[in-house]
């Protein structure tokens, strides 16, 4: 039997004939029998195009907007979900810099013990954005929605807080960097105070306030010689404007927490270092120069003494935020009038242990197997500070903040993850 196709094929060309086809023939002749006409039948198909490609582009424009648009109600959705709490006494913390490096793990660490967690990161250039790109699909793994804005932006904030009652927020966005201050200093402006400024606003104009606990850095120590730092040593002799901008930042924490009942906490880093790092920390781009067969440069102080720094390890600074958290207690005001006094902390989180430079190259040298070529210079006046060395006894007694890992241990880890990051075996990079 035939097919359909076959029936309309003729057994001989030239002999088929068929008569509804004539009969569609004539009227379409007829019907563009003119010139005029046919010139109006070209103008109603490219309106007809026109059309759908406009309808089209609304119809897309609308599913954004329902899905991922800042403010839309998919958007509404996924920071609420994000936020809702899983355990008994838990907290909701918008977590600012949850894409950076403690930022990340900070946020993971609450997620996993039921804390609600909500993030906000630029994803800004400073360093390569496609490892906060990678953290935040780490985060969203874990269910951890983050938005993509910038803390200056008022409006954002005021309807994250309009959306979510936070009961914490943890602050960990800024401009990192001793050294890139000299080549940008709006940039430590912009995020590290006017940001902090236009964050405070919004804790303070929140009903209720919500307990803030944020990053300080050990830079506020500056030239102090005094060993080791202390939170009660002077901290009005910065080395770089990345620590005095961190210094402003305590002063500025410390007025809003006696003008509008904000509960603050400020936490000095010392170092921070592990998996997930940043790629312009010395010990994180020294493992990628030693691997690549490129010269290091290791620095050194005045009369030949090595750099020493309090290398913290990630999981002991994770430990001192949300340890932080959990003792922040409430704040005091209400859509930024004070009720009473408020807690004001600050804290050091450090190793207490200082390990000189060329000591940390020596143990990625065997962690690595490779050894380095290293250039030994004197150091530049571009804001370092020749040593770190924090005193823990108040985060020890307040916090029950312990760190547990070694720099030997830490810088193990470490490697274990950039060998894996970056696609290396540890034959690949012993040549």
């Amino acid at each position: 039997m035939r097919g359909l196709e076959e029936e309309f094929i003729p057994s001989t060309p030239g002999k088929f004939k068929d008569k509804t086809y004539y009969s569609v023939n004539r009227q379409f002749h007829r019907c563009f029998a003119s010139t005029s006409t046919m010139f109006l039948w070209a103008l109603f198909l490219i309106a007809l195009t026109a059309s759908y490609w406009s309808f089209q582009s609304f119809m897309d424009s609308g599913t954004r907007y329902l899905s991922s648009t800042w403010g839309s109600l998919h958007w509404e959705k996924q920071v609420r979900d994000s936020a809702q709490i899983h355990r008994v006494n838990g907290i909701s913390v918008l977590v600012t810099g949850a894409a950076g490096f403690v930022g990340s793990h900070v946020s993971i660490a609450l997620k996993k013990r039921g804390d609600g967690v909500v993030g906000i990161d630029n994803f800004n250039n400073y360093y390569d954005p496609s490892l906060k790109k990678a953290r935040k699909n780490l985060l969203n793994s874990q269910n951890i929605f983050i938005v993509e804005g910038d803390i200056n932006d008022m409006r954002m904030l005021a309807k994250l807080f309009d959306i979510v009652t936070f009961t914490h927020v943890m602050h960990l966005a800024a401009q990192a960097g001793v050294r890139y201050a000299m080549e940008n200093p709006q940039s430590y402006v912009h995020s590290n105070i006017a940001g902090l400024v236009t964050l405070l606003e919004a804790c303070k104009n929140a009903n209720p306030q919500p307990a803030i606990v944020w990053a300080s850095s050990s830079s506020v120590y500056g030239l102090n010689e005094k060993v080791p730092f202390s939170e009660s040593d002077r901290t009005d002799q910065p080395a770089s404007l990345y620590a005095a901008t961190k210094k402003a930042g305590e002063e500025i924490t410390h007025t809003y927490n006696h003008i509008y009942g904000l509960s603050i906490t400020g936490l000095r880093f010392f170092t921070v270092y592990g998996p997930w790092g940043r790629p312009d920390m010395a010990y994180f781009s020294f493992t990628r120069n030693i691997l690549q067969g490129k010269p290091i440069t290791v620095y050194r102080g005045k009369n030949r003494v090595d750099l020493a720094r309090d290398f913290t390890y990630i999981d002991d600074v994770v430990k001192g935020c949300v340890g932080s958290l959990d003792t922040a207690g409430k704040s005091t005001g209400s859509g930024g009038k004070r009720r009473g006094p408020a807690l004001y902390r600050i804290f050091n989180l450090g190793n207490t242990s200082p390990v000189t430079v060329p000591m940390m190259v020596g143990m990625l040298e065997k962690h690595l197997k490779v050894k380095a070529k290293k250039h030994v210079l004197d150091m530049p006046g571009n804001g370092d500070v020749p040593f770190t060395h924090a005193n823990i006894s108040s985060a020890r007694k307040e916090l029950g903040y312990k760190p547990a890992t070694d720099l030997q241990a830490g810088l193990r880890k470490f490697v274990r993850w950039y060998l894996s990051y970056y696609g290396y075996s540890q034959e690949k990079s012993v040549k």
